[in-house]
């Protein structure tokens, strides 16, 4: 299964995209070649109040009924892990009994109007739930056509071996996909769960991949809509020293900030791509000259050095 180098994020769809511009961003997604769409079944009632969980799903699968090829184009990603009865009062509403697996599927399929998710994610790793129920449940799915293959989403690198491992014992192909922060401002991925997942053959999915927005500042940008609150304007007073370095490496090589995080990720070994979550189809548009930005081995050693990583993957990291 082939996906393009960009994922289209839907978490703002509801909350704060309304449906007809979330319908134009799918839209525009898919006239651009972006063929994978990332969602979960909480979305719409995790930005806030006023809003129910599984509404992001809903406006999809209206956008899907609309027909014209509109769901055979896409790579369906939906998750399961978070509860569906906020703030979680009952007991088997959340995380990843074989129960709320099945459950949720059978909810997720119902909200988008389709017959098979084709990439169902776990959205968190779930400590309690033992992996034997876990595969079990999901080759239920699978052996019933419900989902084709499984992902992950926030595990940690030794999550990733468990999983790999607990699903080769029942004979299935287990993850092909985790999806994790990760960053220019954040690469502790690289220590141990990025080789992990080449080792596996997994595919890297990146979210926040602007690190919510910091490394898409530039030295002109005002302080406009989510960039007045105090948090983000506290992280960018702490990156400044990084940011002003960062900004003039970008105005040297004539690329936004923006474009060259995502093209940065873009050149990572392992990473299938970065998720990008507009709330309009013009922020859509921004994100794909990253597709035509091309990063030198100078250019990617000075992004190293104004934003280091670890240096070397574990042990060594911390080792000899």
């Amino acid at each position: 299964m082939r996906v393009g180098r960009l994922v289209l994020g839907t978490m703002n769809f509801g909350p704060v995209a309304s449906e007809a511009d979330s319908f134009a961003i799918m839209d525009k997604a898919l006239e651009v070649g972006i063929n994978c769409f990332d969602t979960a079944n909480i979305y719409g009632g995790n930005l806030g109040p006023g809003f129910k969980v599984g509404l992001t799903e809903e406006i999809m699968g209206r956008w899907f009924a609309k027909g014209n090829g509109r769901r055979e184009k896409v790579v369906l990603a939906t998750k399961v892990y978070g509860s569906m009865d906020r703030p979680g009062s009952w007991p088997n509403t959340s995380k990843l009994s074989a129960r709320h697996i099945i459950e949720q599927c059978d909810a997720s399929l119902r909200r988008m109007k389709t017959d098979r998710i084709d990439l169902y994610q776990m959205h968190h790793i779930d400590r309690d739930a033992p992996w034997d129920e876990i595969w079990q449940a999901m080759g239920t799915l699978i052996g019933q056509g419900k989902i084709l293959y499984v992902g992950s989403s926030n595990f940690a690198g030794w999550h990733v071996t468990q999983a790999m491992e607990s699903a080769r014992g029942r004979g299935l192909v287990g993850l092909v996909s985790e999806q994790c922060q990760y960053n220019l401002a954040n690469r502790m991925p690289e220590l141990e769960l990025l080789p992990a997942c080449r080792a596996y053959g997994v595919g890297v999915i990146c979210w926040s991949p602007l690190s919510a927005g910091l490394l898409a500042v530039t030295s002109e940008s005002g302080a406009k809509g989510r960039r007045d609150n105090p948090g983000f304007q506290d992280r960018i007073k702490k990156n400044r020293p990084s940011l002003d370095k960062y900004q003039a490496l970008c105005r040297e090589i004539g690329a936004e900030p923006a474009a060259v995080a995502l093209a940065w990720l873009l050149s990572r070994p392992g990473v299938t791509g970065p998720i990008v979550g507009p709330r309009t189809v013009a922020q859509l548009e921004q994100a794909l000259p990253a597709l035509d930005v091309s990063l030198s081995a100078e250019v990617l050693k000075r992004l190293d050095e104004i934003w280091p990583g670890p240096g070397k993957e574990g042990p060594e990291a911390w080792s000899w």
